[in-house]
């Protein structure tokens, strides 16, 4: 019996040090650990499990060799009847092999041990329910089908009961795992939502506990972002304004969950937009964006865009909360390419709506930066993101009459965009004299005459659109 102890604790503690595995797996260590599962000792059956776990935890080729061995029936076959060590061992076991493939996660559903971590989410003692709880997430992150086996096991009203418990680490673990079920579609964030999970989830987001504010965020924007019910769902639990506290915490997940979730609620309807705007919500995004940098900034950006693009109000909103300089700042000090396109975006969804809109987004100084980006030979040549470029800047320009501020892109707008650009003059210049007359001045008139369009091309009628406001003689 000592010989079979200390060969367990060997290989247990051999396997948590990494420069160790592979000597271990060469040696076969699985298969030699495999008739220790089912010992009369249960010390030994437990760090028989610890050390499998491990190894199962290293890589995907043991936790694939764990499997192939057969160790997983036995490892859950008499679980009901094992003590706490050893069921929080084996919940350590099948998280370490669910974690690497859906194909693995398969493996963990087949051999039964969903219904078995079931019973040890109802156990008395909470570190037990945290490794099953731990081990529940890592089947269900992987697709829809896997974490509809988690519910169809009937773990999610168990998990609602454990984000109640007074443990903060089992509360945490728990929320990630209701957060991992409800990503996947509308019907499994439906099955948390009607287990009671929202109430709940929403209590906890003043809690002073970092790494749990976080996980509860981000379930709650794992259901929210479902659909326009789900969302109402949320809302309904009274999380603003409490949720914006979250957007000034000193933690950087903190701040950028409550702006993901902000965002999936403002993305449906410009109802819940427009409660987002009464809550104060868009002014604490704006604070939140200039007060951050990097990816944190991306969910907050990407709310103020979708709340401009609901109506002419909501995006003016959006102006009086001075949403345009951040979005600005953004273009100019972050180096990611995605961040600025999201930018982008947000201010050609600002700017769209009307000449007013547009004016606000001109006055910023934003269009000669979107040209920029938009012309920047260093940034990504992903399609998707040069054309939402385009059709950012197109947006705002096609609505600006603020001619000081489209006068500059004249000189350096490729063809594409000046097309957008002239035909604006040849909106504004026919009916404003004075417009006229510094469009010659600031010699806006001489650009436009070395502009080289094709004959009869929309192009080519702005320009003579434009040359017929003034004498001949000025024209040459």
């Amino acid at each position: 019996q000592r010989a079979r102890s200390q060969f367990a604790q060997a290989v247990a503690d051999l396997a948590a040090r990494p420069q160790s595995v592979d000597t271990l797996r060469s040696a076969g260590v699985v298969c030699l650990l495999r008739p220790l599962l089912l010992d009369v000792v249960p010390s030994i059956r437990q760090t028989t499990a610890l050390a499998l776990g491990r190894l199962a935890d290293y890589d995907v080729e043991l936790a694939e060799a764990v499997v192939k061995a057969g160790i997983l029936p036995q490892l859950i076959r008499s679980l009901p009847e094992e003590n706490r060590y050893y069921k929080k061992t084996a919940a350590f076991v099948v998280r370490a092999i669910a974690k690497h493939s859906p194909q693995l996660a398969q493996a963990i559903v087949q051999c039964g041990a969903l219904e078995m971590l079931v019973i040890c989410l109802e156990d008395f003692d909470p570190g037990v329910k945290e490794g099953a709880s731990w081990a529940f997430g890592y089947v269900a992150r992987h697709n829809p089908e896997l974490s509809q086996a988690v519910v169809d096991a009937g773990a999610v009203p168990l998990l609602v009961l454990c984000i109640q418990e007074p443990e903060i680490a089992l509360k945490r673990i728990a929320a990630s795992t209701l957060s991992d079920i409800s990503k996947h579609s509308p019907e499994l964030a439906q099955t948390v939502v009607d287990a009671g999970a929202i109430a709940y989830l929403a209590q906890m987001i003043p809690n002073p506990d970092a790494k749990l504010k976080r996980q509860v965020l981000a379930a709650l924007s794992q259901i929210a972002k479902h659909s326009v019910d789900l969302a109402e769902l949320v809302v309904e639990a009274e999380i603003f304004p409490v949720v914006l506290t979250c957007l000034k915490d000193s933690d950087e997940y903190v701040k950028k969950n409550g702006a993901t979730l902000i965002r999936e609620i403002a993305k449906h309807t410009p109802e819940l937009s427009q409660l987002i705007v009464n809550s104060g919500g868009v002014a604490a995004v704006v604070d939140c964006i200039g007060s951050c940098r990097g990816t944190v900034r991306l969910p907050g950006i990407m709310t103020l865009g979708y709340v401009a693009a609901h109506s002419e109000d909501l995006s003016m909103a959006v102006i009086v909360s001075k949403g345009i300089p951040p979005l600005c700042a953004c273009l100019i000090e972050e180096h990611e390419d995605h961040i600025k396109a999201a930018a982008a975006w947000a201010l050609g969804q600002i700017g769209r709506h009307s000449a007013e809109h547009a004016r606000h987004v001109a006055v910023a100084n934003a269009l000669p930066m979107l040209l920029d980006i938009f012309v920047d030979t260093n940034s990504s040549e992903d399609l998707k993101t040069k054309a939402s470029r385009f059709k950012a800047l197109k947006n705002i320009l096609q609505k600006c009459t603020y001619l000081p501020a489209l006068e500059p892109l004249l000189h350096e707008a490729p063809p594409s965009i000046m097309k957008h650009i002239v035909g604006q003059f040849s909106k504004v210049l026919p009916h404003d004299s004075k417009a006229r007359r510094l469009f010659v001045t600031t010699g806006g008139l001489k650009k436009v005459q070395e502009i080289k369009a094709e004959p009869g091309s929309l192009l080519q009628e702005y320009i003579n659109t434009i040359n017929n406001c003034y004498p001949e003689e000025i024209v040459r």
